[in-house]
């Protein structure tokens, strides 16, 4: 069995356009007709520019190879230079073989790496704005209505909600001001307070943070037991994302922005973080996020892969979750509704707080290609960043 062609498709994500405004996927498909699919994760420019290194990738070093021989494939595109674009393609590429040779094999991709270990897959949700209400701005860092909208989560079935109390920066790292920790932590305390012990609380970040603010904020955070802080500081550094852990009872989560065995290493041996949270259209794809799962173990480590993007790279995380010891948690977009679900034939299924894992062959989804055709790119949404 060789590949013989690869289709890639960029599809607007209609407001709220939560999990970004477009996703691109790539098909890969064989000389005997069997069909891949793959995405690759937000990477902030023209997503146009992201399917032509996907096709150039592909007619380089995919079209004429056996899906099977995923190592190989792996190490000859990764060798061939590196960066972010570069592995958000190859994970994409990678994902499509393992969806090829699941289908090949008749076989859940689950139950070729180790096979299912957990039944179903526990979930957590951004706190999104209510679809009826006026206001669609953020919620995070208004302690009223963040206490609200976690509330009716748990009314939903959600065990664990995530939110970002900080005020949100892209360029260097802040030392927030007495009023913004202030702030933050009485969104914190609002919402520990309206979900009880029932529910986790994940305090999200985006690395905006100076190490000796992260410290500060930790401490402040510490008395309502969140489950994580994630990207206290910006990832790069592990030393003093090392620092952050050692200095808090919160467990540091980190991951997004963070691919291949080799950053994970790194992290690992600082003990910067002791949740992984890799997302599978960066990291290299599912083989690589395995492998990474596999060496969080011997360090007591957990994995909750991250999700912000289509439903392809949804049912990639949930296909390792399902076969990894170390699962804890899995970012969902909601409960997969809206266009997530349109986007399917057959919706991601998810129930009282759990997602509930496929068990048709490959990935186990199909894409609706007529709701892809009905909503394509046209060239004036924003770029991919994630």
């Amino acid at each position: 069995m060789k590949i013989k062609d690869l289709k890639t498709y960029i599809v607007e994500n209609p407001p709220p356009s939560h999990g970004l405004r477009l996703w691109v996927f790539v098909k890969l498909i064989t000389d005997n007709g069997i069909e891949g699919i793959g995405e690759p994760w937000g990477y902030g420019f023209e997503p146009k520019v992201m399917v032509q290194m996907i096709q150039s990738i592909g007619e380089q070093y995919v079209i004429g190879t056996d899906p099977f021989k995923i190592e190989e494939m792996w190490r000859r595109i990764y060798g061939g230079g590196h960066g972010e674009a570069r592995l958000c393609v190859l994970s994409a590429i990678e994902m499509a073989c393992w969806d090829i040779i699941g289908k090949a094999l008749e076989q859940p991709v689950y139950n070729l790496l180790g096979g299912k270990y957990h039944e179903k897959v526990r979930s957590y949700t951004y706190l999104y704005p209510a679809s009826d209400d006026p206001n669609q701005t953020s919620v995070h860092m208004d302690p009223m209505r963040a206490a609200e909208r976690a509330a009716a989560y748990v009314k939903m079935g959600f065990t664990g909600v995530k939110f970002d109390p900080c005020p949100p920066s892209m360029a260097n790292p802040l030392q927030l001001s007495l009023e913004a920790l202030e702030n933050a932590e009485a969104v914190v305390r609002n919402v520990r307070e309206a979900v009880g012990d029932k529910c986790d609380i994940l305090i999200g970040t985006h690395g905006q943070m100076t190490t000796s603010s992260a410290i500060r904020l930790a401490k402040r955070l510490e008395r309502y037991d969140p489950l994580w802080f994630e990207e206290p500081t910006p990832p790069e550094n592990k030393n003093e994302m090392a620092r952050v852990a050692h200095h808090t009872t919160i467990p540091v989560a980190t991951g997004e922005r963070l691919s291949t065995k080799y950053e994970f290493r790194d992290l690992l041996q600082n003990q910067a973080a002791s949740i992984l949270q890799f997302a599978l259209g960066r990291v290299g794809g599912i083989l690589e996020a395995k492998k990474i799962a596999g060496m969080a173990e011997a360090y007591y480590a957990q994995i909750a892969p991250h999700l912000y993007a289509g439903p392809v790279e949804a049912i990639a995380d949930i296909q390792i979750d399902i076969c990894s010891p170390n699962f804890l948690i899995q970012e969902s977009i909601e409960t997969f509704g809206g266009f997530h679900a349109e986007m399917l034939k057959e919706p991601i299924k998810w129930q009282d707080g759990y997602i509930i894992p496929p068990t048709k062959p490959g990935l186990g989804i199909e894409l609706n290609e007529e709701v892809m055709k009905e909503h394509p790119y046209t060239g004036t949404a924003p770029g991919l960043g994630g």
